[in-house]
């Protein structure tokens, strides 16, 4: 047998055995990456989560996020990549607790949804197109400095763990975040530059200049001031993308192998191309199909070619095989006739009308319809109170503690025809939605109200987001809110033809995207704004990056034709409308003397309370002696203020006089003096013991005070603070004589 002190020995070697073993399966690696304006990205890897295929850290000033990335080795049943991507804010990282009842992360708020989007649309279009493994990305906030915003840092992360992973990727990229301040370009501007800026954009960029993301917003500038800013972002993320190769490079894994799907035999194809090309042609070249019957007629002929098919393959692979030929048909036809399939031509938008003032209950409300996408928006305005509240870390890393105008989408499955299941908005809903609020943000002047704007989806025809913005503008034109211009947006598409090194060689840029369009293309570009200037834009990328010639040219188409759609608005509304509703909500101020405040509030709150459910009045402290009311309507702040005078002069009080002398009743015995009452119904007054008698007492009752007893007091007004009445007993008597000290003569 081994003695104890051997035993020891052998496991404490095996022990430092596995500890080398763990160190050594990621060494250890650091770059400091260098922008213009003299700031930095540091990335590190190998120190942490060395079980995930590639992870990273970034950090810009004392703001670090970890990205982890983990791909399956098998190959998953669908026919896209199931890349999921989770980032989460953790309060410990600010030096905070969370403030819900389990003082513990739970689900993702709005502002880790949107983040996750954005770097998903930043990441996915570099995967390879036949690699379908299930993929996690997951971006995990280490620190957070109230300074440096977290969301490209979580982007680099997350590109420099794909990077370094062997996980299939033709990255990397760089993500940079630009502001606009004084006309001057800010690279990485801090939480507070962003406050005073112009523009708040993140480009995500990879080699060769090319643009892969673009999502922001802005105070409505200028095109070529946005145009600058986008080369800038893309020349600052070149730095980026050059730090991560050289990571790369010196700490990367392998790619690894991986399996694809079996190509389909040529005579396959072929004989699926016999079969369904003219026929193609035919329904897209039909110019009465709309969505639906385009949608039947395409769906008919696929199952009549995969019926005539059925013994030469997988049902699966045929289906992919003619969706594939569709694809190609349908963008060959495009580059042919520059001629679409609904007849309009490139630059063209769909028919377009508008509608104001659909119920007279709403405050204000109209529907935008675009083709067959039609959004109905509607405006309600209701008290401060109701403002949206922010979470903590929100607050920590936007600097917004609470919106007074938020935008709520919905997408309904109506919308599309379909059987849906209802419930919580998804991250769908929650990124239109935000996108639409961005595009009208800078044109609402901040309210007395609270704002809320809803757009709900009824038909789904491709951009129902930049409708929202258009039936938005519209319905808040229709609430008398004087915006600073008319908004609109619209959606760009693209269709491309690559060249043998995969480089764009030609191109057609779409203007006001149909859906079938932005699922066969390979691009969805939005952009909202006034006719002056840009409010906002987000681009989804499907290909590898694009070059700046075709990002400024969509730019500027995207600005023609949201110029023209505001001109089809105007005709419909064009000025904020005059006059009030009888709906509409009421302010005022209303001035309480500080010792009447208890009658407005009743015990314990009763009176507000009991205002709020009747009349739906909501009554707001702002100082000691003043207070803000809210009302629904004109009748219902009638009704608050009958109801708060008869409150405040229920009781005549009678007027006293400084310095006069009255005759009290005690009518309770306290430890530190009596409380009186100068006449019936009068709220009782404390007269300290201070003010009971000359000589220092501890308790009323060795003056013979008792409940009942009347003594006489003198009235000196009432205390500036705290509005109570000041008495007092003792001056009315004549102080004890002193004690007479005799002088020292020496």
């Amino acid at each position: 047998m081994l003695s104890k002190h051997r035993l020891l020995s052998k496991l404490k070697a095996r022990a430092c055995f596995h500890c080398n073993v763990l160190s050594t399966q990621a060494s250890v690696g650091k770059i400091d990456i260098p922008f213009s304006n003299e700031t930095s990205l540091k990335l590190s890897t190998g120190q942490y989560a060395r079980f995930a295929d590639g992870a990273c850290v970034a950090t810009l000033g004392n703001t670090s996020v970890l990205a982890t990335v983990v791909s399956r080795a098998k190959q998953s049943s669908s026919s896209f990549l199931p890349l999921v991507v989770d980032y989460r804010q953790k309060a410990a990282a600010a030096g905070r607790i969370p403030t819900n009842f389990l003082r513990r992360e739970l689900g993702p708020t709005e502002r880790e949804i949107l983040t996750s989007r954005l770097i998903d649309r930043s990441l996915r279009p570099l995967f390879p197109n036949n690699y379908f493994y299930d993929t996690q990305i997951v971006c995990n906030m280490l620190a957070v400095d109230s300074t440096n915003p977290p969301e490209t840092v979580a982007i680099n992360a997350a590109s420099a763990a794909l990077a370094l992973s062997d996980v299939p990727w033709n990255g990397p990229i760089g993500a940079v975040r630009l502001g606009l301040i004084d006309n001057e370009v800010i690279i990485n501007p801090t939480r507070k530059d962003l406050q005073t800026s112009q523009l708040n954009l993140v480009v995500a960029a990879t080699s060769q200049n090319l643009v892969v993301m673009l999502e922001g917003s802005a105070n409505d500038i200028l095109q070529q001031d946005l145009l600058k800013a986008i080369k800038t972002g893309t020349k600052e993320a070149m730095h980026i993308v050059r730090g991560i190769e050289k990571l790369q490079k010196d700490h990367g894994k392998a790619k690894r192998e991986y399996d694809t799907q079996l190509p389909v035999p040529q005579n396959v194809v072929d004989a699926v191309k016999t079969l369904s090309t003219m026929k193609i042609r035919e329904i897209l070249s039909d110019y009465s199909h709309d969505k639906t019957s385009r949608d039947i007629a395409i769906s008919d002929l696929r199952q009549t070619v995969l019926d005539q098919l059925r013994e030469e393959g997988d049902p699966g692979q045929l289906q992919e095989c003619f969706n594939s030929h569709l694809r190609q048909t349908f963008r060959d036809m495009i580059f042919e006739t520059d001629t679409r399939c609904d007849g309009r031509q490139l630059d063209e938008l769909r028919k377009i009308s508008c509608q104001v003032g659909l119920y007279e209950p709403l405050h204000g409300s109209a529907v935008f319809q675009r083709g067959q996408t039609q959004v109905l928006c509607t405006v309600a305005f209701d008290s401060p109170e109701s403002a949206l509240k922010m979470d903590t870390l929100t607050m920590l890393t936007s600097g917004i503690k609470e919106k007074s105008f938020f935008l709520h989408y919905e997408f309904p499955s109506y919308a599309t025809g379909e059987v849906g299941r209802g419930g919580a908005p998804g991250r769908r809903e929650a990124g239109h939605g935000a996108l639409a609020e961005r595009g009208l943000l800078p044109v609402v002047p901040p309210q007395p109200y609270a704002v809320r704007l809803t757009a709900e989806v009824l038909e789904s025809n491709g951009s129902s987001s930049m409708a929202s913005v258009c039936g938005g503008s519209l319905a808040l034109l229709d609430a008398g809110v004087p915006l600073a211009g008319p908004a609109a947006g619209v959606a760009i598409g693209l269709v491309t033809r690559a060249d043998g090194n995969s480089h764009v060689a030609d191109y057609r840029i779409l203007t006001d995207l149909l859906g079938i369009e932005d699922y066969m293309g390979d691009m969805d570009f939005k952009v909202a704004g006034t006719s002056r200037g840009i409010t906002a834009l987000q681009a989804d990328v499907k290909l590898p990056g694009l070059p700046l010639k075709v990002v400024m040219e969509s730019v500027q188409r995207a600005c023609d034709a949201k110029s023209d759609i505001i001109a089809i608005m105007n005709q419909c509304i064009s000025q904020p409308r005059q006059g009030r509703k009888e709906n509409m909500p009421v302010m005022e101020e209303l001035e309480v003397e500080v010792h009447k405040r208890a009658k407005l509030l009743g015990l314990g709150g009763g009176n507000l309370k009991k205002l709020y459910v009747e009349t739906g009045v909501q009554i707001t402290p702002i100082d000691e002696t003043k207070y803000s009311v809210f009302a629904p309507s004109q009748a219902a702040m009638d009704e608050a203020r009958a109801r708060i005078d008869s409150w405040l002069s229920a009781e005549r009080t009678p007027e006293l006089e400084f310095g006069a002398i009255y005759k009290a009743k005690v009518v309770e015995v306290k430890d530190i003096g009596v409380l009186v009452t100068l006449y019936p119904g009068m709220a009782p007054a404390l007269v300290h013991n201070s003010q009971l008698d000359h000589r220092k007492i501890m308790h009323p009752s060795v003056l013979g005070l008792d409940v009942g007893s009347e003594i006489q007091v003198k009235y000196f007004g009432r205390d500036p603070v705290s509005g109570q009445v000041r008495l007092s007993k003792k001056v009315l008597t004549s102080p004890p004589p002193g004690v007479v000290r005799k002088l020292d003569k020496s």
